[in-house]
């Protein structure tokens, strides 16, 4: 995804949990958020179905690499941002990947084929909230 500021905007804006209800259309709110952006801050993201996950930073590398572990329930998502200079701008790569346990496992693959087009989606509205800023 193409981002026309410098991955260092781009990276502080997309990994502080306080911006995320801006760009992350599933989010109302995020609650209970531990310090600044660090590898271990935690915080509760507030989805507008009334899911509740528990987030954490697992990796913080500015302003390259950026992954967060949510889990709920049986539920486990990892979610990895790459940040990599491009001209006029950077391009953030996503990979992520959505585990089920035990009954909750057909469940996580039928989400993990929805997910990517979300979450590209998502970015795409960070792009464009950056580049009026």
């Amino acid at each position: 995804m193409r981002f026309q500021v410098s991955r260092e905007i781009a990276f502080d804006y997309l990994v502080d949990p306080h911006h995320r209800p801006e760009w992350q259309s599933s989010l109302s709110r995020v609650e209970e958020v531990t310090g600044e952006p660090r590898v271990g801050q935690r915080w509760v993201d507030v989805t507008k179905p009334g899911v509740r996950p528990l987030m954490e930073t697992t990796e913080l590398v500015r302003p390259t690499r950026w992954t967060e572990r949510g889990t709920w329930r049986s539920f486990a998502a990892v979610l990895t941002l790459t940040f990599t200079e491009a001209d006029g701008g950077c391009e953030v790569a996503v990979d992520m990947r959505l585990e089920g346990r035990g009954l909750a496992r057909p469940a996580a693959a039928i989400l993990n084929l929805a997910s990517p087009a979300a979450v590209r989606s998502d970015l795409r509205r960070a792009a464009r909230i950056l580049a009026t800023r």
